[in-house]
């Protein structure tokens, strides 16, 4: 026995809850459908032997699926599959299966409008409100981009850092928080962050230039267009290759 194991107890392996594993799995199937609205979930015993878990891990899995706005309960119907109008779609859990499943395009390209909107609302208030200091991060921020054209891997995640500090510029901390959230999921989906070539790069590169000049000039209108022009431009592209890509 070593000294550092003397006398304490042996640490325990954190692992994922079973609850949470099941609430994914079952998020997953109502939102494929496989559970169809109105209709309702296998009752809990059958659950437990699906899943090979307790009755205290069902029940934890169905009040998390009911705070989602997932399903309902109803006495002597059982657990029941909730029309979409009353699922949480901001839930990470929730928007994963959407982003993953057959209608994924579509969930993808509502998240594009939402950004348009948002951010370049944004970009017009950072080049309204941002200070001198916020003005020389993202100085720096775009001459980072320009040294990592060539390398798509690393350009990506200093991408997402060019956005972010326009959205903390702007001051509007509630749209930044909704575009986090919804996009952190996005990601995690191939045909949402595809696979970015040199040449798309530089022009994604042009792109945050117009952005960037706009913003320095202190010129709003201008700064919103340019981020309005550069997330259509830039999630049309990366669709077209995800379509095409799908089709073989």
């Amino acid at each position: 026995m070593t000294k550092e194991t003397v006398g304490t107890p042996p640490r325990a392996r954190r692992r994922p809850r079973l609850s949470t594993a099941v609430v994914e799995d079952l998020v997953n199937l109502i939102v494929a459908g496989t559970y169809p609205v109105g209709t309702a979930l296998p009752p809990e015993n059958m659950l437990c032997e699906m899943y090979e878990v307790s009755r205290t891990v069902v029940r934890e899995a169905t009040t998390a699926l009911i705070e989602k706005g997932l399903v309902v309960t109803q006495q002597g119907r059982g657990t029941i599959v909730r029309e979409n109008q009353a699922w949480n779609m901001l839930d990470p859990v929730i928007l994963s299966a959407l982003f993953k499943g057959e209608d994924g395009l579509r969930y993808l390209d509502n998240l594009s409008q939402v950004r348009v909107l948002l951010e370049s609302e944004m970009a017009a208030n950072a080049a309204r409100e941002g200070t001198n200091e916020q003005r020389e991060e993202l100085a720096v921020q775009i001459e980072k981009l320009e040294e990592l054209v060539t390398i798509p891997s690393a350009y990506v995640h200093e991408d997402l850092r060019f956005h972010d500090i326009i959205m903390c510029m702007s001051g509007d901390r509630l749209s930044k928080a909704i575009i986090d959230g919804i996009q952190s999921e996005a990601l995690r989906t191939h045909a949402y962050s595809g696979k970015l070539s040199v040449e798309h790069v530089k022009l994604t590169q042009a792109a945050h230039r117009k952005v960037f000049d706009a913003i320095m000039a202190r010129d709003p209108d201008a700064a919103g267009a340019a981020m309005r022009e550069h997330i259509s431009g830039s999630w049309t592209k990366r669709r077209t290759d995800s379509v095409r890509k799908a089709q073989g």
